[in-house]
């Protein structure tokens, strides 16, 4: 990880006040804080070291504030706060908000790394990591070096350094490092998946953005932004800060915004993003759209969809299942087209894409029915995944069993509207634990389960309640039939599963096979 340069705080306090966020600074024995030199910026006491700058955050479950002191015990050389605290013994800056001002802080640490690289920034409910990933393969083809964080992976000069701590937009304390290595690694292009958390809290804040990318708007995080206009509006937000930042003078072609507009809010997105003075970009099926798809043929090994834009018309390969990435593979030509690249290289580089790790990722070990892996966690995503396998069930005479949840202190709206939609799909619907943290997993299946109940399910003979995961995965293979699609949705990729005990190891590929293994099939034919 790239280490920050000492700095001096005086520039940081001219920054906050430039920003509005400052509203007084505390010195100490009325000596000015300006030469007072910062080492590193720090939201939790615990990483605080000599030299520090602390931002206290107030937060739901706990208050930086109260943990000032331990902090400043632990050598930090200053404060960013948004109350005194009396007999500090160091420099406090007062501000309005706490969470753009460790935005400022973060960025003025590193040096500002957005300054120097283009940056794609990629929001939306669905399709954000796939996304991510086929505008980095799309960049790198065309001979720009990329760096990438997101869901799956942080990538920096072309090395993965894995994403265990799960969160997509990281703190802006870590996300301003990961900027500043692949500054450091040579890197001239950023891949930001930028959550509605990450834009709410203002993690994203600082980052100057060069491109901002929509995949689509549904119903999700309620349970933090609490109405479905609150979380739209932490959405847009990423496409009026297009306006803040210079424009990558390397790339010369201004800001751009890249929108579905098939989606329903790319009237209310585009607007935010011409008010920014973005260029927009739209694609989609609606016939206004600037990139559409003039058509798609499916294959068992994926999709070739006829794509035009203003620019060209040609074929586009691309190796990964479901309709629903000829949307995804659209958003990232959109940046293609915003930077004038190559066409040849664009179809070069979204067709290397062989598959996102759980992201419609097929499990065979020579079994007579499919198995999919999927991150599908929402009702729209969850239909969607559904849809698209539908055909591929029906072809082999089968039909689709599906495995799936509902994470714990989350959005609980979602939950009978996914059983619901699962069972108006599906010949069986099997729901287990995901993330059930606080809550108690088996209220959170009944939830699930009564909306499945309203559309015809029954108990015990179309839908199974099972809270343990790999009991869960174990039973939808036994009921498996030839012919038969089965999905497990809604851990993808991810590597724990966090319960109110704790945090267990999880891998539902793993998990697929080994349940695979046991009913007989193994590497790719059956056990003997």
């Amino acid at each position: 990880m790239t280490e920050p340069k000492e700095r001096k705080l005086g520039y940081l306090v001219g920054l906050l006040a430039a920003r509005g966020l400052l509203r007084t600074v505390l010195a100490v024995n009325g000596e000015p804080p300006a030469h007072v030199l910062v080492r590193s910026v720090v939201m939790d006491s615990r990483r605080a070291v000599p030299g520090s700058l602390f931002v206290a955050i107030p937060g739901q479950h706990a208050d930086g504030h109260d943990h000032i002191p331990a902090a400043v015990a632990a050598g930090a050389v200053a404060v960013i706060a948004e109350r005194v605290t009396p007999g500090l013994g160091v420099p406090q800056l007062l501000v309005t908000s706490a969470r753009p001002a460790l935005a400022v802080a973060a960025a003025w640490v590193f040096d500002h790394p957005s300054y120097d690289l283009g940056v794609v920034g990629i929001t939306g409910t669905d399709g954000k990591t796939t996304t991510a990933w086929l505008v980095r393969a799309m960049l790198e083809a065309a001979g720009l070096q990329t760096g990438l964080t997101g869901t799956i992976d942080v990538i920096v000069g072309g090395r993965s350094l894995g994403n265990p701590g799960r969160a997509t937009t990281p703190e802006a304390t870590e996300l301003q490092a990961h900027l500043a290595a692949m500054r450091d690694a040579g890197d001239r292009w950023a891949v930001v998946e930028s959550t509605s958390h990450g834009l709410a809290q203002d993690r994203v804040g600082e980052i100057a953005y060069d491109i901002g990318v929509l995949t689509n708007i549904t119903s999700e995080h309620l349970e933090f932004h609490g109405t479905l206009e609150a979380y739209r509006a932490a959405k847009r937000r990423l496409f009026a800060w297009l306006a803040s930042g210079p424009a990558n003078p390397e790339k010369g072609h201004g800001k751009h915004a890249i929108i579905n507009l098939d989606d329903p809010v790319a009237a209310d997105f585009s607007a935010a993003a011409r008010e920014a003075g973005a260029t927009v970009i739209t694609y989609g099926a609606d016939p206004a759209a600037d990139l559409r798809p003039v058509s798609v043929r499916e294959s068992a090994t994926g999709m070739r969809i006829r794509v035009r834009t203003p620019r060209w018309e040609d074929d586009l390969d691309l190796r990964l299942a479901g309709r629903f990435n000829v949307h995804n593979a659209l958003a990232a030509i959109g940046v293609g087209e915003a930077l004038g690249l190559d066409p040849a290289a664009m179809r070069a580089g979204l067709a290397g894409v062989e598959g996102v790790p759980g992201r419609m990722q097929r499990i065979d070990q020579g079994q007579p029915f499919g198995v999919i892996v999927d991150y599908a966690h929402t009702a729209e995503s969850l239909g969607k995944v559904l849809d698209n396998l539908e055909p591929l069930a029906a072809a082999g005479g089968g039909g689709i069993i599906a495995v799936f949840g509902s994470a714990g202190d989350r959005d609980r709206t979602k939950r009978p509207v996914m059983g619901r939609v699962a069972a108006e799909r599906c010949k069986l619907v099997v729901l287990t634990d995901e993330d059930g943290r606080s809550e108690d997993p088996d209220a959170i299946l009944d939830e699930i389960a009564a909306g499945a109940e309203r559309a015809g399910a029954r108990r015990g003979q179309t839908l199974v309640l099972i809270a343990d995961r790999r009991a869960a995965i174990g039973r939808a293979m036994e009921l498996a039939a030839p012919g038969d699609v089965v999905v497990l949705a809604g851990k993808g990729h991810e590597k724990t599963i966090e319960r109110a005990s704790g945090t267990i190891a999880w891998d539902e590929a793993g998990a697929a096979r080994e349940a695979l293994a046991e009913l007989g099939w193994t590497q790719g034919r059956a056990a003997l």
